[in-house]
């Protein structure tokens, strides 16, 4: 299932019902039938989310040498932080003009 998140400063951003619910997570919000994010609370739904999406890569950067073996490329952007950016992207827009995201199913 998809879900649609839309606002009047940002294309819309459409993903899968499962990820929409762990970035609402994320972001202190829960994925109901509809839902809204309102612009005084996108600063603090930003701020989670790029400390998520920090704290993945430190973590990756940690465990990376676990993970070596010769000859194997590791794909990088593969993490929170590539599927997060359209949605991260409308929210400072959204931030920057003031606007609401809004979404449902």
């Amino acid at each position: 299932m998809l879900v649609t998140f839309q606002s009047p400063a940002a294309p819309d951003v459409v993903m899968l019902r499962d990820l929409a619910q762990y970035l609402l997570g994320l972001v202190g919000k829960r994925l109901d039938t509809r839902g809204v994010i309102l612009h005084n609370e996108l600063p603090g739904a930003i701020n989670r989310l790029e400390a998520a999406i920090s704290d993945e890569r430190k973590t990756e950067a940690a465990l990376e040498p676990l993970h070596y073996s010769p000859g194997r490329s590791v794909e990088s952007g593969s993490g929170l932080s590539q599927r997060a950016w359209p949605f991260l992207d409308m929210m400072r827009e959204a931030r920057k003009q003031n606007a609401d995201i809004i979404w449902g199913l």
